[in-house]
């Protein structure tokens, strides 16, 4: 990313990968992590019964949704009173992994709502698989790049559309970020 001319990153939502944040922080060390909490649900589903998914879900809903970190944590241990002696490892997986999955509590809703998942990078990559995975071997590395390149094109087509509240925010950014924050937008 640095050599593509990214100068300072302010916030940066990944999956679990082991050592992407180490990596992140590496090159940019005054980067935000937040972890992606879509995929910490998808991996704690994994781990209830189908039978109580419904209900975990909307018991576990507020710790993710609630206003701030504290009510997260509260609501953290409700659910663990309810479902940690049947769940132990989902309940362990959300507190030990709670300081990178509270990051975006530090933020207004609006920024909020940009950062706590990858669901953007996941959907790129998805239309990105769909094209490359009916072609079975490619000639060399350079036509699997061509066309990524391509179909890239063909995406970015549709990011016409600004972020829904994109003024509100980018002001918000500004404020916490200050001169880390660029105004040519």
């Amino acid at each position: 990313m640095r050599q593509r001319v990214v100068q300072d990153l302010l916030i940066a939502c990944i999956d679990g990968l082991k050592g992407f944040e180490e990596a992140i922080r590496t090159i940019f060390p005054n980067a935000e992590v937040q972890t992606c909490v879509v995929l910490q649900i998808r991996n704690s589903l994994k781990y209830v019964a189908s039978k109580d998914q419904k209900v975990f879900m909307a018991d576990l809903k507020p710790v993710y949704q609630a206003m701030n970190k504290d009510q997260a944590e509260a609501n953290l241990l409700e659910l663990e009173e309810k479902w940690g002696k049947k769940y132990p490892v989902v309940i362990d997986s959300w507190r030990s992994n709670r300081d990178k999955l509270t990051t975006y509590f530090r933020y207004p809703d609006a920024i909020r709502k940009m950062i706590y998942t990858t669901n953007t990078i996941e959907g790129y990559h998805r239309q990105i698989r769909k094209v490359t995975k009916n072609k079975g071997a490619f000639t060399s590395d350079m036509s699997l790049l061509k066309l990524i390149c391509l179909a890239t094109e063909r995406i970015a087509r549709k990011w016409t559309m600004p972020l829904h509240g994109w003024a509100v925010s980018a002001s918000q950014l500004k404020i916490i970020f200050g001169e880390r924050m660029s105004t040519d937008l």
